[in-house]
């Protein structure tokens, strides 16, 4: 029935995974992804991902008294399917990442105006980028950075000036990973920074940062490419991905512990 007086979007689908539909909507939807079992198992997804999102990230939950004034904004009929994706996830995952607003998975921080396309290729080309540094170099054995640990405050100094932006390098020996160096390198056609980390065992993983020339923010999502997991967000002028072949669970660890020390 639902087929016939008012087709499924793609919108619905996403009001649907944040419950932003009314009672006879829902239904609807329901009957429609009874009948489309792709879809449905699409959906099944993105509730698993994003119960595992806000369970690694809940430690940052700080909302704010105007949450919800915020949230009342967004109009979904004047935002594309893809952007409404967005929002809504994150109006819908209110308890990470921020005082005021909030982020979900695989959605931007709630803003008042759509991000420019520019800024959504940037994001969606960051976890690509960032595998194909990890895979150059990371296997490199004799020169796999262009400035090793022992020049850190050169390396972040140097670093930060292509980048324009006060760059640190996360200590994550906490997490069984210390600093090997780092590198400059393209992203995205401008000057990007590769850092690069290994724990006893010789295993390493990079972290890649890059321009976000629009200044747009958007929260965090997961790619996996057989054993090899990236995790990746943009937040203010600066993308970031964070890439290993580690357990998705440490790779959480260690993307949480880089965003705390890239914020301070």
């Amino acid at each position: 029935m639902t087929d016939d007086h008012k087709p499924v979007t793609e919108i619905d689908l996403h009001a649907y995974v944040d419950g932003f539909l009314d009672e006879q909507r829902r239904r609807e939807v329901e009957l429609w992804l009874k009948d489309h079992p792709e879809e449905d198992a699409e959906i099944r997804q993105w509730h698993a991902q994003a119960t595992e999102l806000k369970a690694a990230f809940s430690s940052y939950a700080r909302p704010g008294e105007n949450d919800g004034k915020l949230v009342s904004k967004a109009d979904p009929a004047r935002m594309s399917s893809t952007l409404w994706r967005q929002t809504a996830l994150i109006a819908a995952s209110l308890i990470l990442f921020l005082s005021g607003t909030a982020a979900g998975i695989y959605g931007e921080r709630l803003l008042s105006q759509p991000a420019p396309a520019e800024n959504s290729a940037t994001f969606e080309s960051l976890p690509g980028q960032s595998k194909t540094a990890f895979l150059v170099y990371a296997s490199e054995k004799r020169h796999p950075v262009e400035v090793g640990a022992d020049q850190e405050e050169h390396l972040v100094t140097w670093l930060g000036k292509r980048l324009d932006y006060k760059l640190v390098a996360p200590d994550l020996k906490g997490l069984g990973f210390s600093l090997v160096g780092g590198r400059l390198l393209p992203v995205n056609g401008k000057a990007g920074a590769m850092l690069m980390y290994q724990d006893t065992a010789g295993q390493r993983l990079t972290v890649l940062l890059g321009k976000n020339p629009q200044n747009g923010e958007t929260s965090f999502r997961f790619e996996s490419t057989g054993s090899l997991e990236t995790f990746y967000w943009i937040d203010g002028a600066i993308g970031y991905a964070v890439t290993g072949e580690v357990s998705r669970a440490k790779l959480q660890q260690i993307a949480e512990e880089c965003y705390r020390q890239f914020e301070t």
